[in-house]
């Protein structure tokens, strides 16, 4: 059951192209900067690194302002390709010493997707949650999260990383989070 449950000392929360002109033709954008949000302040409370890309950010712009202006001690990637497991994340990922990555971002089908299968390729367990990322069309987004579960991820959504994350009720970290979950 280890593969199943997040441990704050574990884990690294890994943000995947949420961009400008990424998230302009994604239906579920706003959802998926509100719920990167909670899981951000997740990662403030615990201490997680947090990890983030921009592919091509100068023909699709930077990470939204949103989210942005929360990052300022994460570390950022630019990337031209379409995982986000590129070489200078690889390294920092060893660096850390964490096997367990949580995984926003978009589109799901293909970044999303590509990032989870060189990430569980290379023995991390690999959480997407899916209400945090998305993709054009529902159609791909649900082909994107099928083809990820069946490569071993787990899918799963904000409030049960939250709430695994926090495992009891009545601490600091509760009272905070639990302020985030309408």
């Amino acid at each position: 059951m280890d593969k199943f449950t997040i441990n704050n000392e574990d884990v690294v929360l890994l943000l995947i192209d949420i961009q400008d002109k990424l998230v302009k033709p994604m239906k579920y954008a706003d959802q998926v900067i509100e719920n990167t949000n909670i899981l951000i302040s997740a990662a403030e409370e615990f201490n997680m690194p947090i990890l983030y890309t921009e592919q091509y950010p100068k023909g699709l712009g930077n990470t939204v302002i949103e989210l942005e202006e929360r990052l300022k001690n994460a570390k950022r990637f630019e990337k031209t390709h379409f995982t986000a497991y590129i070489e200078e994340v690889k390294e920092i990922l060893k660096e850390i010493g964490r096997k367990k990555i949580i995984i926003t971002g978009m589109e799901t089908h293909i970044c999303v997707f590509q990032t989870a299968r060189d990430l569980i390729n290379d023995g991390y367990d690999v959480f997407v949650v899916k209400d945090s990322v998305c993709s054009r069309t529902k159609d791909n987004y649900l082909n994107g999260l099928s083809m990820m579960e069946s490569m071993g991820a787990v899918v799963t959504n904000t409030e049960t990383v939250i709430f695994d994350l926090l495992k009891k009720a009545g601490t600091p970290e509760f009272k905070v989070l639990s302020k985030l979950i309408k």
